[in-house]
């Protein structure tokens, strides 16, 4: 008989346990506890659909495009920077200009410069390279002045047929008045990057600074 009394004890508090969660149920403040989902949409923003959108980069496409625009204006100066070729002057007499030449044409070479890129011209007697491949023949010479293998030796009478190199040596070895006067402007033109210029400096800087 004690153990029945215990028993509907049991129930009761069993019961009364019961009867709470069922009032939680129409309490839907547990499910408010996902309540944090309002700062959950914030979230979405980030992660959500907009996960796809991350790994489309677009940013970094639009970095891509940037550089790019900057490098063909970069390429842009250059070009006209090179249309001024510096000069250099080599002071030296009217028989010591050829072989003044000579040597800047050594330092050229061997800075890396290549031998096409190098164009002589003499205002007075001619390079013995010149005069020498002349035996063969005007077409012969002016052969290897279109092919651009090697450094190039031209007098100043002829120098107005030869093209454009990145540079120009002129050696000022005497010659009529007038052949220095002629040739400097003309190299000026011919060289894309630099201007190396073998003579007497006065004769140099009046002829230049008349004619460039």
């Amino acid at each position: 008989m004690p153990l029945i009394p215990e028993e509907p004890q049991i129930h009761e508090s069993a019961q009364g346990p019961r009867a709470t969660p069922a009032s939680g149920r129409t309490a839907p403040t547990p499910r408010p506890v996902p309540g944090p989902r309002p700062a959950a949409p914030s979230r979405p923003g980030r992660p959500g659909p907009f996960r796809p959108a991350p790994p489309v980069q677009r940013t970094p496409r639009d970095v891509a495009a940037k550089p790019g625009p900057s490098a063909p204006a970069a390429p842009a100066a250059s070009a006209p920077a090179s249309a001024t070729p510096q000069i250099q002057l080599i002071p030296a007499s009217a028989e010591g200009a050829l072989d003044a030449a000579e040597e800047a044409v050594d330092l050229l070479l061997d800075s890396g410069r290549a031998p096409g890129d190098v164009l002589v011209i003499t205002t007075g007697e001619q390079h013995p390279w010149a005069a020498h491949e002349l035996s063969f023949g005007e077409a012969s010479y002016w052969a290897q002045h279109d092919a651009g293998d090697d450094v190039f030796y031209a007098d100043a009478a002829v120098a107005d047929r030869a093209g454009v190199r990145p540079v120009v040596v002129v050696a000022v070895n005497g010659g009529p008045a007038t052949a220095a006067a002629t040739a400097l402007p003309l190299a000026h033109k011919r060289a894309d990057a630099l201007l190396i210029v073998c003579g007497d400096p006065q004769q140099i800087n009046a002829v230049l600074g008349a004619g460039v």
